[in-house]
């Protein structure tokens, strides 16, 4: 079951653009996917697993996030990152990898350019990332 916060979210993506939702992990298959691989993923981001395993966002062009049920699926060891203390999640459309921290709550996006993790773009959790993401691609005021 989600949470009234994130069903207000996902109506809000809804209304800013096409999206596509996949459907859920079970919570025994995000629970086995964190054992296999030793991780504990962000509450936040693991409540949107539920809701969607994965999904793409802000089409044609925009954010592929990654699951741990359906295609694409995380792969924890993904190089497309700053160092070993996070994980691959998706990307955004310029390539830019979104990044979950693997102890804590953090989401991040790597500038591949400038070869950092911005301020401006490291979110307190999943739920803020999602609602900022319509203003950090630019399709904001």
């Amino acid at each position: 079951m989600i949470s009234d916060d994130l069903k207000n979210i996902v109506g809000k993506l809804n209304q800013q653009g096409k999206m596509i939702f996949p459907e859920g992990a079970l919570e025994e298959q995000i629970i086995i996917f964190e054992k296999e691989h030793n991780i504990k993923f962000p509450k936040k981001f693991k409540e949107w697993l539920l809701f969607a395993d994965g999904g793409e966002l802000f089409l044609p062009a925009g954010v592929q996030l990654y699951g741990v049920a359906h295609k694409p699926i995380i792969d924890v060891n993904d190089n497309d990152r700053p160092c070993g203390k996070y994980i691959v999640i998706g990307a955004l459309s310029s390539g830019d990898p979104i990044l979950c921290e693997k102890s804590g709550e953090r989401i991040s996006v790597y500038n591949h350019k400038d070869g950092k993790i911005e301020d401006d773009e490291t979110y307190l959790d999943f739920f803020v990332f999602l609602n900022e993401l319509y203003d950090m691609l630019g399709f904001g005021s």
